[in-house]
């Protein structure tokens, strides 16, 4: 998968909504999220995030790709995003693996919220 498919990815986890988390995040995912109890794996991880608004404006900053072996895909990136008077802003991981040619999925993702300035 290409730089540009993987961001558009990305961000379409932003946008998605409850239906693409259960789609694009694998039964396998352990996640990190700046609300208790922190970490979240598997089904869990799922629930954590589909509740998640439908973000009106998704914006990466500081992005960072590396691919450490063939299969594997590994994000790095501040996003800001907002949905009317809403705004958050956070520094994010996310591992993608591939299960199939075109099928891939997020086994890890993780988020520190920022404040408006970018700090923690």
């Amino acid at each position: 998968m290409d730089d540009e498919r993987v961001w558009h990815l990305e961000e379409s986890l932003w946008h998605g909504g409850e239906e693409r988390y259960h789609k694009r995040v694998d039964p396998d995912c352990v996640m990190s999220l700046s609300r208790a109890p922190h970490v979240f794996a598997g089904e869990a991880a799922i629930q954590a995030v589909s509740g998640t608004p439908d973000w009106d404006r998704v914006s990466f900053s500081d992005r960072e790709v590396r691919r450490p072996e063939k299969g594997l895909i590994v994000l790095g990136y501040r996003v800001s995003v907002a949905k009317g008077e809403t705004r958050f802003n956070a520094a994010c991981t996310s591992v993608y693996r591939r299960r199939s040619h075109a099928d891939w999925t997020v086994i890890q993702h993780a988020q520190i919220a920022l404040d408006t300035e970018g700090n923690t």
